[in-house]
């Protein structure tokens, strides 16, 4: 496999982390905070397929059913806490950050950690394509922020409440497989 193929990987992989930032951008944050979340995507991202590609094929087929499940579920989990949430209660000033910051992005990459597995079995060099991984993470889930904050400008609701809705509806997406 080339670089363009470990890109074009990278890049499948990080989509749905892409998509969940559209949601999160919805509490219109600033460029500091932002980036800051996407580096810790991106750092997620990047850990896990190093685990995965240092561990191998044997945790690989242990815990492949299972990440298919748990990412969407801790998603919806947190998804239906801001709706509930912003249904009870004022519109709040900040996010969760340590939701956005640990639990998301360890669920989300789950399927990283089984690419690399996968890799890991094909022989390619564990730290050169974690970092590939991570960074392909960090730009989309950057780009998926900005994104986010561009849409809730011109949709006139409270921002827990979209990026609650939006959490959930990519939580039943990623469910389904798509």
């Amino acid at each position: 496999m080339t670089l363009i193929s470990l890109l074009v990987l990278g890049l499948v992989l990080s989509l749905d982390n892409a998509r969940l930032a559209i949601a999160l951008g919805a509490f219109r944050l600033s460029w500091r905070r932002a980036l800051r979340i996407a580096v810790v995507f991106g750092l997620w991202d990047g850990f896990s397929p190093l685990v995965g590609l240092l561990i191998g094929r044997y945790f690989g087929e242990e815990i492949g059913e299972v990440a298919d499940f748990v990412g969407p579920i801790v998603l919806l989990v947190f998804g239906l806490y801001l709706v509930i949430r912003s249904l009870q209660t004022e519109a709040p000033e900040e996010m969760d950050e340590r939701w956005v910051l640990f639990g998301i992005p360890l669920s989300l990459s789950l399927d990283n950690l089984l690419a690399g597995t996968g890799l890991g079995m094909l022989g390619f060099p564990p730290v050169f394509t974690a970092a590939i991984f991570g960074a392909m993470t960090a730009l989309t889930t950057f780009a998926g922020l900005q994104l986010g904050g561009v849409v809730a400008r011109f949709v006139p609701i409270r921002a827990d409440l979209l990026s609650g809705l939006g959490l959930s509806i990519m939580a039943v997406v990623l469910a389904l497989g798509y």
